[in-house]
């Protein structure tokens, strides 16, 4: 396996796994890699710092930071218009994103910008949360340096 860090037409930057780089190259040619952010299929290796082994060890030149992001998730983008426009594969793999998202993570309705600055000034507990926000509250979440993200939201499956 390869990790390739990834950058979109909109410059989002985002990390893939790939069998080799032909099959990057692959994927990449045919639209098959989408950023999680704006989902442009325009997308690119972006440089990396490279990982050098010394003695068995590994030296990362891209140091971590102490404590990782929340995962945090701003409010779902309602797909429901055009559910019926999505690829089968692709709504499949949306529908387990949801179920995934409903069953780790914490619902916290439109308090999500309040709930996301605590966790983030460690006044909650941190943890994965997802509800919803205005454009105006996750841009400044965002400028706030807060890691949020939007996932396209399609209805239930089972409804």
């Amino acid at each position: 396996m390869i990790h390739y860090q990834l950058r979109c037409a909109g410059s989002h930057e985002f990390d893939g796994w790939f069998k080799d780089s032909e099959n990057f190259e692959r994927q990449a040619k045919r639209g098959l890699i989408v950023c999680p952010t704006c989902a442009s299929t325009k997308v690119d290796r972006a440089l990396m710092a490279p990982r050098l082994r010394k003695k068995g060890r590994v030296i990362d030149h891209d140091p971590q930071p102490e404590a990782p992001p929340v995962p945090a998730l701003v409010e779902p983008t309602k797909l429901q218009s055009t559910a019926g426009m999505i690829p089968d594969q692709v709504r499949a793999v949306l529908h387990k994103l949801r179920a995934e998202v409903e069953k780790n993570c914490d619902y916290v309705g439109n308090e999500f910008a309040s709930e996301a600055r605590k966790i983030h000034h460690g006044e909650a507990e941190p943890r994965g949360i997802y509800g919803e926000s205005t454009e105006e509250e996750a841009e400044a979440l965002a400028d706030d340096g807060i890691d949020v993200a939007r996932i396209p939201w399609l209805p239930r499956a089972d409804s």
